[in-house]
């Protein structure tokens, strides 16, 4: 048996676009650690452009917008599997489409569309698959580092994972009167992942991201991958409504010497 026992239980992981994606490592960490990954996404294109990395494994189609979606994703997993140990939810978005916007210029309809897809979702799915969930499942979604630094390319994503990283609270507190389900996100740095890609002028706060870490090494994607692996285990049981943060020492050093005075 491994240290973290995870060997045959069944996580549901939602969000895997690409082998870029925080689902995809954190994904195939699990199947690494003997357990059952099933995956759901978002669409049948996006199904079936991830044949070949996802082939032979169980995946299943919800769009999170679709409340009918979620509640057949329920059926079509309890048809198949009596328990779900563990939920990932690495899904979010942010309409980019018209480039960047100062903040007071964001759309109603845009707005809503990211709480609803970033945060909304994972009230729906935890409830939904509650009746799956095992009593000492581990729920693990995927934030950000901060919420308080305005990163004005960012916009208004980052108070989209604000109310996740309180939805986590609420989930934890509500679902403790009949279980002892645990909600955790692990809280990442500037990551390179296909969705980041999509921010304007992300690169050029991925590099300055870089400088201003303790190892002057960017966070990789699968050093957050990890931490989620971890989260899900029962090695992590001490750990409920909390956020990790994962930025290489990046929150403490910004008056590093060298980003002050640049050589």
């Amino acid at each position: 048996m491994s240290f973290l026992n995870l060997e045959n239980k069944n996580i549901l992981v939602l969000g895997v676009a690409n082998k870029k994606s925080v689902a995809w490592h954190i994904a195939k960490t699990l199947e690494e650690e003997g357990a059952k990954v099933l995956y759901s996404v978002r669409s049948k294109d996006r199904k079936d452009s991830l044949n070949k990395l996802l082939e032979g494994k169980p995946v299943f189609i919800c769009d999170v917008e679709k409340p009918d979606d979620i509640k057949r994703l329920k059926n079509d997993i309890g048809k198949e599997y009596k328990t779900l140990h563990g939920l990932v939810h690495s899904i979010a978005f942010a309409n980019y489409s018209e480039g960047w916007k100062p903040f007071h210029e964001t759309k109603r309809k845009d707005f809503l569309q990211s709480i609803d897809i970033s945060c909304y979702s994972l009230i729906a799915l935890s409830d939904m698959l509650k009746n799956l969930l095992d009593k000492k499942a581990s729920v693990v979604t995927v934030s950000i580092s901060t919420t308080r630094m305005a990163a004005e390319n960012y916009g208004y994503m980052a108070p989209a994972k604000a109310a996740l990283d309180s939805t986590l609270c609420f989930l934890a507190k509500s679902f403790s009167a009949f279980s002892e389900i645990r909600f955790n996100s692990i809280n990442p740095g500037l990551l390179k992942t296909s969705a980041s890609a999509g921010i304007p002028n992300y690169i050029d706060s991925f590099l300055y991201a870089e400088k201003a870490t303790l190892r002057k090494k960017a966070l990789t994607t699968k050093e957050a991958a990890d931490t989620a692996v971890f989260l899900l285990s029962e090695r992590s049981s001490g750990i409920n409504a909390q956020g990790v943060v994962l930025d290489a020492g990046m929150s403490i050093n910004y008056f590093d010497q060298n980003l002050i005075k640049p050589q």
